[in-house]
């Protein structure tokens, strides 16, 4: 019921999409000669839109920094460092604190090299890391693998040192499928079954899809029902409402014939969602995805935006009327007169945009705004659909129905009250927007508490309107709260109290995707702490027999943003915290850790060969061959036996549907 409400308050919201297998960065190499016994090794990196690569030398406390590694020169050696080249974007991260450098779309990296024998073995790597706004890439690798004969003439003698790495076969099959020749990674799987019959190591991935739904992409739907809400609340304005009676009762007297007045009452409702939808395309062609992304956190936007939503509500409180040149109205007014057919009346519906433009403007604007920055391209295009259909949907029934006309309630002070509550929301969504650079920027100026005392301040002042104590320069002074505006009141205030605890560090689940995370938060009473005792997957399994439990795996990283957020956010929340403390063991397998293994393993992927060298790589290859992703954070439910207890989960902030997931596994491992 709760969430019901506040859905009122916020206009729209997303749901994270479900992890999977994916490949945003595509490497082609190279091995270009240069004048002389010198050369370049290319790697050219086509990145997908919304995925960024970090660039080179971030430090070891930031994310996984683009690194060239050699397995063997055998007649070169390199030359300088590792180079990027491309459009290097420098933003600074709240969560590291520190400045990081990526690239968009494309991205080069050089090593220069210098040939030191006639003939030349070079077998290397680029190491790089890639994020998106959900999630990140284990470290992963662009290989270039050459032989050939080089410029120098005079071979000059080197010592050579070769470590042989173990070569040791990692088994792909089920466990039912092994035989007593079975190819395991001997290294990574210890036979922690006491029967010694069961591979912790055996992929699971069928399994894992028995417990998944089939993924809706549930997002649009509700921008398309945030845009129909908008709509709505655009039609109770005084811009809009007093032109419904108006514009039917003219196409009713301009036909005789009352079935052609419908026809034409139709037509209009539909050149009302074409003119909008067409703003909606307008915006999606603008920016496109992966300017949608960019946009959600870059600091100049969030500003801007925050400032104009300060300036709509201002107008909305009545300090000024936005309005566009009355000469475009009228000249439009004007053109649908001398005109006929289909052109006079989409003029007609033109005409209403521009009239109505004072006070579906903020609305337009909030829509807009808030849906740019989910990083969908259709998001715009699917709002502008649900804002056009709303007020398209009173013009074509009350042409069919005439009558209704009567019954409708008339224009009045009532629609003023709607704008201010409207210019009430617009300036809560503006801290929305000032939050996201003061994160970005690492400020601090709107940390938890400050933010959640400006909303307290916002919603509880708008529950004090809506009960008549507080009067705005459009209200009438005769004017006295109804009962409507009495039980909104009651919610506002209800609102207003459930957040003060916020100010002591509670949870306040139900604005955690609104107010900053809370790592932010100064004064914290509520000390809930989730952290991993085992971050080897065989210790943590052992554990997990030895005590009859059954265990969470959370691959993760370093560098992994998303994963700190899901920390701070999800883990934080006493009900998960109670879970994962008492009934789990929780295993952390840090796929961007660079501790070197005590001796590399060889192993067969996909049919190719491959070497882990750290103990990154070791668990980001359990990660894809055990449940088949690739991305973090992947939460994973597993018996002591190593079988999944439930579907997994990734970059979800949904509080709710996280205790249900370890609550369903918990229920699978009892039964």
């Amino acid at each position: 019921m709760k969430k019901s409400l506040l859905f009122f308050f916020f206009l729209a919201t997303t749901i994270s999409a479900v992890a999977q297998m994916v490949d945003p960065v595509k490497f082609t190499t190279s091995l270009n000669m240069l004048k002389g016994n010198e050369a370049e090794i290319v790697f050219t990196a086509t990145i997908d839109e919304g995925w960024h690569l970090y660039s080179t030398e971030l430090g070891n406390d930031g994310p996984i920094s683009a690194t060239f590694i050699a397995n063997k020169m055998d007649g070169a050696e390199t030359v300088g460092k590792l180079k990027p080249i491309g459009k290097e974007i420098e933003q600074f991260d709240n969560m590291f604190g520190m400045n990081l450098r990526f690239f968009e779309n494309s991205a080069k990296f050089v090593q220069k090299i210098k040939f030191t024998k006639p003939t030349y073995d070079i077998d290397c790597y680029l190491e790089y890391g890639a994020c998106n706004d959900e999630m990140c890439l284990p470290p992963s690798q662009a290989s270039l693998v050459k032989k050939g004969t080089s410029p120098v003439t005079t071979e000059e003698k080197k010592p050579e040192t070769k470590e042989e790495p173990v070569k040791v076969a990692v088994e792909e099959t089920k466990a039912e499928e092994k035989q007593d020749t079975t190819k395991v990674d001997t290294a990574a799987v210890a036979t922690s079954d006491t029967n010694g019959a069961n591979d912790l190591w055996a992929p699971v991935i069928d399994e894992l899809k028995t417990y998944e739904e089939s993924p809706i992409d549930y997002s649009l739907a509700y921008i398309f029902f945030a845009g129909l809400i908008g709509g709505f609340l655009a039609l109770l304005t005084p811009c809009v409402w007093p032109i419904i009676p108006m514009t039917v009762s003219f196409f009713l007297k301009r036909n005789k014939d009352r079935r052609k007045a419908i026809n034409e009452a139709v037509t209009y409702g539909i050149s009302i969602v074409v003119i909008y939808v067409t703003l909606g395309v307008l915006v999606t062609l603008l920016f496109g995805a992966s300017a949608l992304n960019a946009l959600s956190t870059n600091a100049v936007f969030n500003i801007f935006f925050c400032l104009l939503l300060v300036v709509f509500a201002a107008s909305f409180f009545g300090a000024f009327e936005i309005t566009l040149p009355s000469s475009w109205s009228n000249k439009i007014d004007q053109k649908s007169e001398s005109t006929t057919g289909l052109l006079s009346i989409f003029l007609m519906a033109f005409t209403l945009a521009l009239v109505s433009f004072s006070c579906t403007g903020p609305i337009i604007g909030l829509l807009l705004v808030t849906m740019s920055t989910q990083g969908s391209i259709l998001a715009p295009t699917i709002g502008m659909l649900g804002f056009a259909v709303a007020l398209a949907i009173p013009f074509t029934l009350f042409a069919m129905f005439p009558s209704l006309l009567k019954s409708a309630p008339k224009s009045g002070g009532w629609m003023n009250v709607v704008k201010v509550v409207l210019g009430f929301i617009e300036l809560a969504f503006a801290l929305k927007f000032l939050s996201v650079a003061d994160l970005a920027y690492g400020w601090g100026i709107l940390d938890r508490e400050v933010f959640i005392s400006l909303w307290i301040v916002i919603f509880g002042l708008m529950g004090i309107y809506l009960m008549g104590w507080l009067k705005f320069p459009h209200d009438e002074p005769e004017h006295r709260t109804n009962v409507p505006q009495f039980f909104l009141g009651m919610i506002s205030l209800a609102f207003t109290v459930y957040m003060i605890p916020g100010l002591w560090g509670a949870p306040l689940k139900a604005i955690s995707a609104f107010a900053p995370p809370m790592n932010t938060q100064d004064f914290n009473l509520q000390k809930v702490a989730v952290e991993a005792e085992f971050t080897d997957y065989e210790e943590g399994m052992a554990e997990a027999i030895r005590h009859g439990k059954p265990v969470m795996v959370d691959f993760t990283g370093f560098g992994c943003v998303n994963c700190r957020k899901m920390e701070a956010a999800v883990w934080t929340d006493p009900t998960v915290a109670d879970i994962l403390n008492k009934e789990y063991v929780l295993i952390s397998l840090y796929v961007d850790d660079k501790t070197p293994l005590k001796e590399p393993i060889q192993v067969t992927e996909n049919g190719q060969q491959r070497t882990l060298r750290t103990v990154g790589d070791k668990w980001s290859y359990l990660q894809r061959t055990k449940v088949g992703a690739n991305t973090q954070p992947f939460y994973v439910l597993l018996d002591n036996q190593g079988k999944p207890l439930a579907g997994s989960r990734s970059y979800d902030e949904d509080i709710e549907a996280y205790v249900n997931f370890l609550k369903q596994g918990l229920n699978n491992f009892r039964k």
